[in-house]
């Protein structure tokens, strides 16, 4: 088994967090996301819940304005809750963590083309995760 494509949920890692998070009671998922998100933050060494926290990112990403959404038959079946708005930043510091270890997911593409359709899905979602640019108050000359 293990990885079958480069999405968020297409290795069985990710997809076991899917029933994870269809298993827990509603009120629990978002503890399960921030949970693996923080670890992977904090991480020392080889980060054992990389899958985990892209198939979180992509979860938390699909609620954003220019998200998309996770349909794919291995993510959750049941909704998930709307996340609190803390949670992007979170996201995407896992992605830039899991992106910048080389010996980590990175390193285990086979494919040079996988690794860049991989790097380009991590990519898309930092790039929805990020908040947006603060407006400035344009004043009247």
């Amino acid at each position: 088994m293990g990885t079958w494509d480069t999405g968020p949920f297409d290795n069985d890692t990710a997809a076991d967090f899917a029933n994870a998070l269809d298993e827990a009671e509603p009120e629990a998922r978002e503890a399960l996301i921030r949970g693996v998100l923080v670890r992977t933050i904090d991480a020392t060494g080889y980060l054992t819940e990389a899958e985990e926290a892209v198939a979180a990112a992509a979860l938390i990403a699909a609620q954003c304005p220019e998200g998309d959404l996770v349909h794919t038959p291995y993510g959750p079946e049941t909704p998930m809750p709307l996340f609190p708005s803390d949670l992007r930043a979170l996201a995407d510091e896992a992605l830039a963590r899991i992106v910048s270890d080389e010996d980590g997911p990175a390193s285990n593409w086979v494919d040079p083309e996988d690794w860049k359709r991989w790097r380009a899905i991590l990519t898309r979602l930092r790039a929805v995760l990020a908040p947006p640019p603060p407006s400035i108050a344009l004043f009247d000359v």
